[in-house]
């Protein structure tokens, strides 16, 4: 399944209300499924830490390894930053 934030967020994805609702209604049944996910940030600029955890964090606490089901796709070095700081705490926690 590839999720395009884009269309959710627009250049500056913010929202939790709406990482959570991506997560709830598309990551949740496609891990379910067994499905590959690949988060594509084309013309996502930027990403607050709040929307990565709201779109991820669950995720790491009901999954064991969940990042060998997830792809983030066209991160540009802002966005891989937040993405690796919110990664590397959840595994930590």
């Amino acid at each position: 399944m590839t999720i395009k934030l884009f269309d959710f967020v627009g250049s500056f994805a913010e929202n939790k209300d709406i990482a959570q609702s991506i997560r709830k209604d598309f990551l949740v049944p496609a891990i379910s499924n067994n499905e590959d996910i690949v988060l594509d940030f084309e013309k996502v600029d930027s990403a607050t830490q709040s929307f990565i955890h709201a779109l991820i964090s669950d995720l790491f606490r009901s999954h064991d390894n969940i990042l060998d089901k997830i792809v983030f796709k066209n991160c540009n070095e802002t966005v891989q930053k937040i993405i690796q700081i919110v990664t590397e705490y959840m595994q930590e926690a």
